[in-house]
């Protein structure tokens, strides 16, 4: 079961990447690098800003430090002068307590110092490094884009082609379907030319050739019957004297 599942899993996680390689558009995940890159660059200008501005806040401090330390001696002088050793101890004390805090902020000026210079070399070279990024971001997008476009065009002339083969496919189905037409009507003109039509237009309803032809026999036999008759009556003398009287009066 274990193999199973492992197997199952690497089929997963195979379909998946497929998937993500398909949706993934290269231009739009460099330009989110870029964009991170960007981000991390801005966080470090914003360190090296907190960073100066926090020595620049020590170094206040430090000044009015040392504008305390100088009034601090100044006022154990003046106690001393007028005999007031007490005053001058507490002036002396003071200072002194005031000089180790300034030694103090002295020494955090200088920490600050060296982050912020190590910090601003970290962010020249990450500059640096995103200038690189982003040129050569720039070109692999155009590349990208000019064979985006050459695939475009690729299938565009392969569909071209293959509508042009279904042109041609219809252009031989219309060749054929206009042969058989001339086809057809040549056979109707030479069936035309031999009497066919109007034999079938004599044709009554429900007719055929062998109703036709008994019916022409029929015809024949009545004509002879007819005839037959005729000459029977001529042969008779119902006729002839109507001749004979008629050469008389002439």
């Amino acid at each position: 079961m274990a193999g199973l599942g492992g197997r199952m899993s690497t089929v997963i996680k195979a379909k998946v990447s497929k998937l993500l390689d398909r949706a993934e558009d290269p231009s739009e995940t460099l330009e989110y690098g870029y964009q991170k890159q960007v981000e991390l660059l801005q966080n470090v200008k914003k360190g090296i800003a907190d960073v100066t501005t926090s020595k620049k806040r020590i170094q206040m401090q430090s000044q009015k430090l040392e504008q305390q330390i100088v009034k601090l001696d100044t006022q154990a002088r003046q106690g001393v002068s007028q005999g007031r050793e007490d005053l001058a101890r507490m002036a002396l004390e003071r200072k002194t307590v005031a000089q180790t805090e300034l030694q103090s902020l002295d020494q955090q000026v200088t920490e600050l110092e060296n982050q912020q210079q190590q910090l601003t070399e970290n962010e020249k070279r990450l500059r640096q490094k995103i200038e690189a990024f982003r040129t050569k971001k720039e070109v692999i997008k155009a590349q990208y884009s000019a064979a985006e476009a050459q695939v475009r065009i690729s299938e565009a002339a392969n569909g071209v082609g293959e509508e042009m083969a279904d042109l041609g496919l219809a252009i031989q189905r219309a060749e054929d379907k206009t042969e058989n037409m001339r086809a057809r009507g040549q056979a109707v003109e030479e069936l035309e030319r031999a009497g066919t039509f109007d034999d079938l237009t004599r044709l009554g309803p429900g007719q055929d050739d062998i109703d036709r032809e008994l019916a022409e026999l029929g015809s024949g036999a009545q004509v002879d019957s007819e005839l037959e008759k005729m000459k029977a009556e001529l042969g008779s003398g119902g006729t002839a004297p109507a001749l004979e009287e008629g050469k008389e009066g002439a």
